[in-house]
C-alpha cells in the first residue's frame, strides 16, 4: 500500500508560526515521524508540500497512490478546486488539522474539504497524521458500511462482518470532539481476523449535543438498534475505552434485549472523583456531574471485566481497583499505560482477545 501525505499553505513555517497553536515540531521534524510511523504501519509513504492551489490538485490527480492524507490548511475554506479534485478520484482521502479548528474563529469550523473527504481528524497535534494513515490501513484491511442508528450525523456505526458473534466498540476522548470512533478501528480489525463481527459506534459529543444525557442516550439507543443488523446470532458483547467504557457499563444495564458481556478498558467509572482530582480532562468531568451524570458506575448485574494499566496516566488505576469487589466484576491489571490497550500490536491486547474468544 503507497500513501500521499500533502501539506499546503504556510505549512513549511511551523516550528515558528504561531508555536502556541501549531506546536514547535518543523514540517520537517513531522515529516520524519511520518516515515517512521509508515514503517510501523508496513505502507510506503511519499510527503509533499506546496503553497500553490494548483499542484495540490495535481497530486491529487495522481493514479500511483492507495491513499491520500492532506491537510489543506488555508485552502481548506476558499478552494472548491481541491474539493472538486477529491471529488472527482476514487482514492480515499483523510483530512488532517493539526489544530482544533472547531475551537478557534469561527470561519475555521466549516471545511470545504470535510464534506468530501472520507474521514477527518482534526484537534490532536501532529499525531493525527498518524491516525489519518492507520485509517486507511485499516479501512483497506478490513472495508465496513457505516449504518445510521438516529438521526444526527454522530449517530452512525461501522459494521464489519466476520462471524456470529457481535461486538459493539465505544470509543473514549472524554467526550470531546476531536476524538473519534477511527481510535478503535484497529481493534476492530483485528477483532474482524479472529471471527467477530464488530459495530464501532459513533455518538454525539461536547459541543455538538453530547455529554450528558446526549452521549450516553446516543449509545443506549446504538445498544438498542443492534439487533437490527442481524449479526447477533450468539450473543452481544460491548468493548469501550476509557469514557467510552463508562457509557458502555451505563448503557448495558439498559439495553434490550440484554448484553451478554462488558469489556471495560480503561474505564473512568468514578467521574465524581475524576472530577476533583485535577487529572486529564478532570474539567470535563466536572461538567458532565454538574449537568446530573451518574459520579460512580457499577455492573448493575451485566457481567463485567475491567482491563486497567498500572502504567494509565490518564485515568489512574484506583478507578478499577475501588469497584474490584463488585458482584459479577473481574479486573485484569496489565503493565500498560492507556492508548496501549488500543494497538493489537502491544502485549495487553491478547489478553483482552483470549478473553473474548472465551
Amino acid at each position: 500500500m503507497r500513501l500521499l501525505v500533502l501539506n499546503g499553505p504556510n505549512l513549511n513555517l511551523l516550528g515558528t508560526r504561531e508555536p502556541e497553536i501549531y506546536g514547535t515540531d518543523t514540517l520537517e521534524d513531522i515529516e520524519r515521524r511520518i516515515e517512521g510511523w509508515a514503517q510501523t504501519l508496513g505502507v510506503e509513504i511519499e510527503t509533499a508540500q506546496t503553497n500553490h492551489e494548483g499542484v495540490l490538485v495535481d497530486h491529487i490527480q495522481r493514479t500511483d497512490v492507495d491513499g491520500i492524507v492532506i491537510n489543506p490548511a488555508g485552502y481548506s475554506y476558499t478552494s472548491r478546486a481541491i474539493t472538486d479534485a477529491i471529488s472527482a478520484v476514487a482514492t480515499p482521502v483523510v483530512e488532517v488539522h493539526i489544530s482544533n479548528i472547531k475551537e478557534r474563529e469561527p470561519w475555521r469550523a466549516d471545511s470545504l474539504v470535510t464534506p468530501v473527504a472520507d474521514y477527518t481528524i482534526y484537534g490532536r497535534g501532529i499525531v493525527g497524521y498518524q491516525h489519518a494513515m492507520r485509517h486507511l490501513v485499516n479501512s483497506a484491511a478490513h472495508p465496513f458500511e457505516t449504518v445510521a442508528y438516529g438521526d444526527n450525523p454522530d449517530q452512525v456505526g461501522d459494521v464489519r462482518g466476520g462471524g456470529d458473534r457481535l461486538i459493539i466498540l465505544i470509543h473514549g476522548g472524554f467526550w470531546l470532539g476531536q476524538w473519534t470512533r477511527d481510535t478503535m478501528e484497529s481493534l476492530a480489525v483485528d477483532l474482524g481476523r479472529a471471527g467477530f463481527s464488530t459495530w464501532n459506534i459513533e455518538y454525539r459529543r461536547l459541543g455538538g449535543g453530547g455529554g450528558w444525557p446526549g452521549s450516553f442516550d446516543d449509545v443506549l439507543a446504538a445498544l438498542n438498534h443492534a439487533p437490527e443488523l442481524g449479526l447477533a446470532r450468539e450473543g452481544t458483547t460491548i468493548v469501550g475505552h476509557s469514557a467510552g467504557a463508562h457509557m458502555a457499563m451505563w448503557a448495558a444495564q439498559r439495553a434490550q434485549p440484554p448484553v451478554q458481556r462488558v469489556v471495560a478498558l480503561a474505564p473512568v467509572v468514578d467521574l465524581g472523583a475524576h472530577a476533583i482530582s485535577g487529572g486529564f480532562a478532570s474539567e470535563v468531568a466536572r461538567e458532565l456531574v454538574g449537568d446530573g451524570a451518574p459520579p460512580i458506575i457499577g455492573t448493575g448485574g451485566v457481567p463485567t471485566t475491567l482491563v486497567h494499566g498500572s502504567a494509565d496516566r490518564h485515568v489512574p488505576i484506583g478507578h478499577s481497583e475501588a469497584l474490584a469487589d463488585a458482584e459479577g466484576l473481574d479486573l485484569i491489571t496489565v503493565d500498560s499505560g492507556h492508548f496501549d490497550l488500543l494497538d493489537p500490536a502491544r502485549e495487553p491486547w491478547p489478553v483482552v482477545k483470549e478473553l473474548l474468544i472465551g
